[in-house]
């Protein structure tokens, strides 16, 4: 309903409708601010939930002890690789390389045009690979077509020519795959050869000596002649030997822990922030009333602590005053030359440092029976009421508006009938004044 500002009162009506309204919508103003802090407290919560998450995954995999590799393969020539899993042994190895492997090529004689027919008896030819013979179909018999054939086949072979000075072009047809198993006979299908006789450089496999046993390869890799480790070979290093070892790893365990150490750290410093007071500010955490999200910062740093009451700072690990985790790389590694078992059960396995940092990390970080998992599920629910609570309020507020401006639009109507009466009533008392004197 349009209100009648002003009309007979002189008031501004719209004006004051317009503060009565901002008076009446505080307690939206404040459910708005609470849906504002309560969608930060959220963020910072499922951003937490994530870190966590992602702690409960870097800590399972070290506690793995089939992921536990403290062996580190090394060669002493750079054209010799070497890499070590976990079923690597440690000990040394003189690898000689005799060859390297290679494919099987042939290169044609006689030349030809690309669009001379340089097939005889016919249109086919014959491949045979590995023992598997193929007849081809070269459409044409040309040069070009028998290119063609040879490189849409998918038999393991490929094609290409050489143009010459005088404008022909020469055939090279060499296998895809490195190995004896590769070599390949290619003619006209009734025998015949092609562009006449052709020069074969036949494929070989990759050889190498290991303490006077020769081993083969069809390719420039050897896997597991020595347990757990691959070898891998270049054309520089035929005709040398190489020193392969395979010892304790201690950079690649000592960067694991130390990097599950930082992970933790950093959570618990967010954590911390989060639920605890700045004196400075003067002003708490955003998850300061959270008592689940403080626990969990607290069950990870107990995770440093042992269930059996053993200490693992003989290691390198431990907490400071602060409950920050400190991590002694260089007590870890004299920890783990002197006993690389000792140190690997300390850290994995079902009772190690790891395993308990993602017990905890994972009850914690859960999708379906994480304790922050429930206090993100709790947040919502209350962003759910206050955001329904809000909607209220809209509607609650326009019915209160539309109640106002009907009230005032009375309030105008009625003064300005009182005005109209008045008016009319001064006229008759003015009339009987006149005609009295008269």
């Amino acid at each position: 309903m349009a209100s009648i500002s002003g009309l007979a009162t002189g008031l501004d009506t719209a004006s004051i409708i317009s503060q009565l309204m901002q008076l009446e919508a505080i307690p939206q103003a404040q459910l708005q601010k609470k849906l504002t802090s309560a969608k930060t407290s959220l963020a910072s919560l499922q951003t937490t939930n994530s870190q966590v998450a992602g702690i409960a995954t870097k800590a399972k995999e070290l506690a793995d002890v089939a992921n536990w590799s403290p062996l580190k393969a090394t060669s002493s020539l750079t054209s010799v690789s070497t890499t070590a899993t976990k079923a690597a042994t440690a000990g040394t190895w003189n690898v000689q390389v005799d060859r390297v492997a290679s494919t099987h090529r042939m290169r044609f004689a006689d030349s030809a045009a690309l669009d001379a027919v340089v097939v005889t008896g016919g249109t086919t030819v014959s491949l045979t690979i590995g023992g598997t013979a193929t007849e081809l179909d070269t459409g044409d018999g040309t040069l070009q077509g028998l290119v063609n054939a040879l490189n849409t086949s998918d038999t393991g072979v490929q094609a290409s020519t050489i143009r010459l000075d005088d404008g022909t072009h020469r055939l090279v047809v060499q296998s895809k795959q490195t190995g004896e198993a590769n070599r390949f006979t290619l003619t006209a299908s009734n025998g015949d050869p092609l562009l006449g006789s052709a020069t074969v450089v036949d494929a070989q496999d990759a050889a190498i000596t290991i303490e006077g046993q020769t081993v083969h390869s069809t390719t420039n890799s050897f896997a597991d002649v020595l347990p757990g480790v691959t070898i891998g070979i270049t054309a520089d290093a035929v005709g040398k030997t190489a020193e392969v070892t395979v010892a304790t790893d201690q950079t690649t365990a000592a960067t694991a822990v130390k990097a599950l150490v930082d992970q933790l750290n950093n959570v618990i410093g967010q954590i911390q922030s989060l639920t605890g007071y700045n004196a400075t500010t003067k002003s708490s955490g955003l998850l300061a009333r959270d008592s689940a999200v403080r626990a969990v910062g607290v069950a990870l740093q107990g995770a440093v602590f042992p269930t059996n009451g053993t200490s693992l700072a003989g290691l390198g690990i431990q907490t400071d005053r602060a409950g920050k985790l400190v991590f002694d790389e260089a007590k870890f590694n004299e920890a783990l030359a002197a006993d690389p078992a000792k140190v690997a059960a300390a850290i994995t396995g079902p009772a190690g440092f790891a395993a308990r940092v993602e017990k905890v990390a994972t009850s914690a970080s859960d999708s379906v029976t994480g304790t922050l998992t429930a206090a993100i599920t709790g947040r919502n629910s209350s962003i759910s009421r206050l955001e329904s609570n809000i909607e209220a309020w809209d509607t609650r507020l326009e019915l209160r508006r539309t109640s106002l401006e009907r009230t005032y639009s009375a309030l105008e109507v009625a003064l300005s009938k009182m005005q109209s009466q008045s008016t009319w009533l001064a006229g008759q008392l003015s009339s009987l004044s006149n005609s009295s004197s008269d």
